[in-house]
């Protein structure tokens, strides 16, 4: 997780941001030598091509259970989690498909409801699972854990960011959460207004008990207004993030469109981000710390975040190409504390640093006298540049 404070901006000067304090300075030899290194041959490590579908198979049960034949009300009042999980548990072992009219159906979500291996839930467009207002640190509104082919279509998720009730704070209440589990389909919905995280993909247990989650597809989903990220993705192999959008979060840090951070407990490896938007983020539109591996954006848009379009802080083997970083408050892509094996070509990376030009009163498309759109950190390795529109300098 990723704070800032004092941001050294394009211009040389520190501005305000956030909450811990934090100071970079940018190393021209060291932009000009990733620069040069765009007309050498670094050849990337390997990785597994088309492993990706927008639209996977997944294997679902045949039967068929309506939630309001087992009491559920959707009035927006009733909590209607015990009629839910009861629909689901009705279910064979073989499972099947979990109707949810339209209506607003509110969620205890200490306890959530917990989808099972072959069941696909399929809400009404009209349809929202909403939390009731806790005051707990940690909630989920819907939990998929240590199951497989699992699919979740249609409506909305709504967190209890408005009615939380807490006043010690805490940021993990999630809407959705995937977590040791194979094979999940979550497509053609809406998750909002979340404690914490819209979408937590991840891994239960640590050291040989961790299992991580593994081919998990995202398509047309979109996360607004949490208030910690949009998304995390922690211990997770083969994430395919296409035709998505992760915006608008605020209220605790890191407050990044998304957040891939496993930290110690495992590593997140093929991850692909293709057509989604990051935009209007308090923090970075996509921060990627150590333990990350095979990382890819293609035709990715980060627009307008409070922090930078794209951080990385130690991932290897990232590809960031076709994709729009512009009008971000710092730098539109910052390789990092350790970064390896980057390729960073064919982007529009542009009029970003925008911090520096609101403070002073400037247009932001005012041609600058210092790189203000990529930063290469000293530490980084084997950093390459090619074919990238950036600001007009003086």
């Amino acid at each position: 997780m990723k704070n800032w404070s004092a941001q050294k901006c394009a211009q040389g000067h520190f501005f305000p941001y956030s909450g811990v304090s934090i100071r970079r300075k940018l190393n021209h030899k060291v932009l000009a030598a990733a620069a040069s290194l765009a007309l050498s041959v670094v050849t990337l490590p390997a990785s597994a091509s088309n492993w990706w579908t927008a639209t996977p198979h997944i294997s679902i049960g045949s039967a068929v259970v309506n939630v309001r034949h087992f009491g559920a009300m959707g009035n927006g009042s009733m909590d209607d989690t015990k009629a839910i999980q009861a629909a689901i548990d009705a279910l064979p072992e073989s499972g099947g498909t979990i109707i949810v009219p339209n209506g607003t159906y509110m969620i205890d979500a200490l306890k959530g409801i917990s989808l099972r291996s072959h069941d696909r839930l399929s809400l009404a467009s009209g349809a929202a699972l909403k939390a009731i207002g806790n005051s707990e640190r940690r909630s989920w509104v819907v939990k998929v854990w240590n199951v497989n082919n699992v699919e979740i279509v249609g409506g909305g998720v709504i967190g209890e960011r408005y009615s939380h009730r807490g006043t010690s704070g805490g940021e993990w209440g999630y809407g959705i959460n995937i977590s040791s589990s194979d094979k999940v389909y979550v497509h053609d919905i809406t998750i909002q207004d979340c404690w914490g995280d819209g979408l937590l993909i991840g891994a239960l247990g640590s050291g040989k008990g961790m299992v991580e989650a593994t081919n998990i597809t995202l398509n047309r989903v979109k996360s607004k207004n949490n208030r910690r990220q949009g998304m995390s993705i922690t211990p997770a192999n083969r994430v395919y993030v296409v035709n998505s959008s992760f915006t608008g979060t605020h209220g605790t840090a890191p407050e990044s469109g998304i957040d891939i951070e496993p930290r110690s407990q495992g590593w997140a490896s093929q991850v692909r981000l293709e057509n989604t938007d990051l935009s209007n983020n308090n923090g970075n539109g996509l921060e990627v710390h150590h333990n990350v591996d095979a990382l890819s954006l293609y035709k990715v848009k980060a627009e307008n975040n409070k922090g930078f379009g794209v951080y990385t802080g130690g991932p290897k083997n990232v590809n960031i190409s076709n994709s729009t970083l512009t009008q971000n408050y710092l730098f539109g892509v910052d390789i990092s504390a350790d970064s390896s094996y980057v390729s960073i070509a064919d982007n529009t990376i542009n009029y970003n640093g925008d911090a520096w030009y609101y403070a002073h009163g400037k247009s932001i498309f005012t041609p600058g006298t210092a790189p203000r759109d990529i930063d290469v950190a000293s530490s980084s390795r084997y950093v390459t540049q090619s074919n990238n529109i950036v600001s007009p300098m003086k």
